[in-house]
């Protein structure tokens, strides 16, 4: 201890300063205490002391790195507290003489160090742990937005094992742990390539389980990010030799690199977490870069998907119908409905944006009733608004999960009975996977739906499983063909068209109608193509020739008149 004046000279000493110092403690004398522990040197304890000093603050701590006389560096901390019955004291405030105290605290130092990195390590593979990377990521992001150069840009490769829970599972966690912890060597050597990283070597972390990260600050681009995914997928695919185990594993790596400017911890580990992901769904063992615009429509999708099922609700789906066309006459025999979804976001939307989404979810029960019940009232309307002319047929999709998920029997036949609609003008199509196999309820289902008088449509046939031994045995009326088959029409020369694509529909066809089947040939765009279709012996056509989806108003308008392009 010293006592100090408030000049911040030493007016006395014991003489345990004086050992610690090594000048002894009458040689510490109207010495400057504040040159005696290095106090100068930080701005905020230099500011913090003088404060005490002047009687403006009650008491100032802090720790400070001090050389002992034998040369050992130490810690010390420093306590500055006013004299007991000093002139402040009194009532004055006037400054008067201080106590300083220094005690060497180096052992408990060392221990917090301990301590911290028992905290901030893993125990396994002895890597930095969650805490401790997130700690460097949010000290590199603190670079300033405006920096350039070195420090301005920031990449991170994020990876986990491919089918690592099987290693645990067959061969238990010991192996487990030692195939983790020989990871994480083979990582930081990655990681330690000399000369590889100018600014120093990549952080390698164990984020958990058996994910792994590799931080690479003041990245010099891309192409070094892909560099090294490409050396720790090459050093991870040699074999492993663990206690007798020899083990082959792979990784997925999401390799994500950016400015640090604008970006934030979160932001990079969303998009590190992205992309891991893609590496995994493109098929694993392999590095995927982070692609705003994939990203962009993964946004866009979870977008649609959060707020599907309210859109139902509130009225932002629409119906257009296209023509059903009897090829040997031209006259409109029926139309398909076809959903439109009036995003208040992303403008008018066409089904394939949105109803693969709502079967992942199950709101295709949901919508796909609205869309059988608003499609069959629109039918009734039409037929009861021109009784002097043939009804039309209405032709509405049906997805698989409506065959399973819902009572779609029950509910065609309350929306027949409501709308009033004869179940011979209602048209079901389904995909051919969706029919593909089908059995047990399913099967009922549509048999129930035949008996009733619905007619089944396979919509896209030719192109998917095309087993022709369901059409022995289920309930189908009409087939649609693929409209591949119909794009497929052309000219070799420009004057004699290709015999494969007409012989494989000409076939398909005459099976169709040996069957006592009807068939529709879809995306009929040309003259020539309905030329052709019309002699095979299609019944139906349908696409742009025509008329693309049109609004029910326009419908009215071809009801028992021949299609435009007829």
């Amino acid at each position: 201890m010293a006592v100090v004046d408030p000049e911040g000279l030493i007016v006395a000493a014991n003489e345990a300063l004086g050992a610690l110092t090594g000048t002894g403690a009458a040689a510490l004398t109207a010495q400057s205490a504040a040159d005696l522990v290095d106090l100068a040197a930080d701005a905020r304890a230099w500011h913090a002391y003088r404060e005490v000093l002047h009687g403006r603050r009650s008491r100032f701590r802090c720790t400070r790195p001090l050389k002992h006389p034998d040369g050992r560096a130490l810690w010390a901390e420093i306590t500055v507290v006013p004299m007991p019955g000093g002139r402040e004291a009194e009532g004055g405030g006037a400054p008067g003489q201080v106590l300083l105290s220094v005690a060497d605290v180096s052992d408990r130092r060392e221990l917090q160090n301990r301590l911290r990195h028992l905290q901030m390590h893993d125990p396994v593979t002895r890597l930095p742990n969650r805490a401790l990377f997130f700690e460097r990521l949010s000290a590199a992001l603190r670079t300033s937005p405006h920096a350039e150069g070195r420090g301005s840009r920031i990449g991170l490769c994020y990876l986990d094992l491919d089918g690592f829970k099987a290693v645990n599972d067959t061969l238990g966690h010991r192996i487990g742990d030692r195939l983790l912890a020989a990871v994480a060597a083979r990582l930081t050597d990655c990681a330690e390539q000399e000369g590889a990283y100018p600014a120093g070597a990549p952080l390698v972390a164990r984020l958990g389980g058996d994910e792994f990260a590799v931080l690479v600050e003041e990245s010099t681009g891309t192409e070094q990010l892909t560099d090294l995914a490409r050396a720790v997928l090459g050093a991870l695919q040699q074999p492993f030799d663990l206690a007798g185990q020899r083990l082959a594993v792979s990784a997925s790596i999401g390799v994500v690199e950016r400015p640090v400017a604008g970006t934030s911890a979160t932001g990079l580990m969303q998009a590190a977490d992205t992309t891991l992901y893609w590496a995994k769904a493109d098929g694993k063992a392999r590095w995927t870069l982070f692609d705003p615009e994939r990203n962009a429509h993964r946004m866009t999708r979870q977008a649609l998907s959060s707020t599907l099922r309210p859109a139902v609700e509130r009225g932002e789906f629409t119906i257009e119908y296209q023509p059903l066309v009897g090829m040997a006459d031209g006259v409109v025999r029926g139309v398909e409905a076809l959903v439109r979804w009036n995003h208040p976001q992303f403008g008018v939307l066409s089904p394939n944006r949105f109803v693969a989404i709502a079967e992942e979810d199950g709101s295709i029960v949901q919508l796909g009733r609205w869309v059988l019940r608003s499609a069959c009232r629109q039918a009734r309307r039409w037929q009861l608004d021109h009784p002097a002319k043939p009804p039309l047929f209405i032709s509405v999709n049906v997805a698989v999960r409506q065959v399973w998920d819902s009572d779609l029997v029950t509910d065609v036949a309350e929306i027949l009975a409501e709308t009033g609609l004869d179940p011979a003008l209602l048209q079901l199509e389904l995909t051919e996977s969706a029919v593909m196999g089908s059995a047990g309820r399913p099967l009922r289902a549509l048999q129930a739906l035949s008996d009733m008088g619905v007619r089944i449509a396979i919509d896209d046939f030719g192109t998917g499983y095309s087993n022709l031994a369901y059409l022995s045995r289920l309930p189908v009326s009409v087939l649609k063909l693929d409209g591949a088959f119909v794009r497929g029409f052309r000219y070799e020369d420009g004057t004699h068209p290709s015999p494969a694509d007409e012989t494989i529909v000409e076939a398909m066809v005459e099976l169709a109608h040996r069957l006592g089947l009807t068939v529709t040939a879809e995306c009929v765009e040309t003259a020539g193509q309905a030329e052709r279709l019309r002699r095979i012996g299609c019944d139906t056509g349908q696409g742009w020739l025509y008329s693309r989806a049109v609004a029910p108003e326009r419908i009215a308008e071809l009801i028992g008149t021949r299609a435009p392009g007829a």
